[in-house]
């Protein structure tokens, strides 16, 4: 039978319960934040990903990056970066934005952020990764974490050493999305992977990737063994899913949410409005309704409606008459629903 995760304390920081989010980049802004807290079970928010050397710049009153509520704590903060150089007015920047956590993304497969050495690249380079996280751990006594995925091939030593690595050079918990660098998001992810690296550390590790429904959940933690789970896309397609693996699966006394489709939607849009200046807005809400869209049996209808719209109003518009048109209660065809 599997035992329900435990909270997880790293530093002065305790998630609970060990459900994290996945930083996503275009997505795990403010906006969608507040939504996913407002249902419940989240341990961890995260930004997404922050490009130390732009970070400086950037003003946390007006930033699409850098806005949140007071109500999105913890909140991690995910930097990525290719040199030690860049990291000592970054870390001043977080400081400043009171994270709670300080990420270093070592896991991204991106080209563009390939180019110049960071994401996964920095797996190929453990020296530089050394030195990287040596500074950050100098510059910060904040709970320091790093997301990584398995490496760009199969080979367990290599891997395993480079997160005993990670751990000797004072990270504090690692994040392992269970695929290979050029691996797409379609092929099933290798949670047993995770479960070796597991054996070999002594601070916790987190698993992500493939994580769609509390039965995912639980089937990832019994074959990796990790001591929490992270959620990227699953949690914005349903951003209750935390709420219900925190209730089903690590025993959290919380009520199961009533979801209504069209009232989250408009939430969005509402939150979107608040928080973020004119220029911001459509494209998150672009990028949103790819994945929330999937909660409807012909929501790839609504999708290219959204994608063609030409201002938020219009977009609101021509979402309330796809819902005005959609059985609700039935959202994706007879003998499904959204739990």
């Amino acid at each position: 039978m599997l035992t329900s995760p435990k909270p997880i304390q790293i530093r002065n920081l305790v998630i609970d319960p060990p459900l994290l989010l996945a930083p996503m980049a275009g997505l795990t802004h403010s906006a969608l934040r507040q939504i996913m807290y407002g249902f419940g079970g989240v341990g961890l928010l995260s930004t997404e990903m922050l490009s130390a050397r732009r970070l400086p710049t950037e003003n946390p009153g007006v930033s699409p990056y850098l806005i949140r509520a007071s109500s999105e704590r913890p909140l991690s903060y995910q930097l990525l970066t290719s040199t030690p150089g860049e990291l000592g007015r970054a870390i001043d920047v977080l400081h400043a934005c009171q994270a709670d956590a300080v990420d270093l993304n070592m896991g991204c497969p991106a080209p563009a952020v390939g180019h110049f050495g960071a994401g996964i690249s920095l797996m190929e380079q453990p020296e530089n990764v050394c030195s990287i996280v040596a500074e950050t751990r100098r510059l910060t006594s904040l709970p320091l974490t790093a997301k990584i995925r398995l490496g760009t091939g199969l080979d367990e030593e290599k891997l395993t050493s480079f997160c005993c690595m990670l751990e000797d050079e004072g990270i504090d918990m690692i994040s392992i999305h269970a695929r290979l660098k050029h691996e797409s998001f379609a092929r099933n992810p290798r949670w047993a992977c995770i479960a070796r690296v597991k054996e070999r550390l002594m601070i916790p590790v987190i698993a992500n990737g493939g994580i769609f429904s509390v039965q995912d959940a639980q089937e990832c933690l019994r074959v990796s063994g990790a001591d929490g789970l992270m959620l990227g896309r699953g949690a914005v397609i349903r951003p209750w899913l935390f709420a219900g693996i925190s209730r089903d699966v690590c025993g959290c006394a919380i009520a199961e949410p009533a979801v209504s489709l069209p009232a989250v939607y408009g939430t969005f849009v509402d939150l979107l409005n608040a928080h973020f200046r004119p220029e911001y807005r459509l494209g998150r809400l672009k990028q949103f309704i790819h994945y929330f869209a999937q909660n409807y049996q012909f929501g790839h209808y609504l999708a290219s409606k959204i994608q063609s719209s030409t201002s938020l109003d219009d977009a609101r518009e021509r979402a309330e008459l796809f819902f005005a048109s959609t059985d609700t209660a039935n959202p994706l065809g007879p003998g499904c629903c959204l739990h």
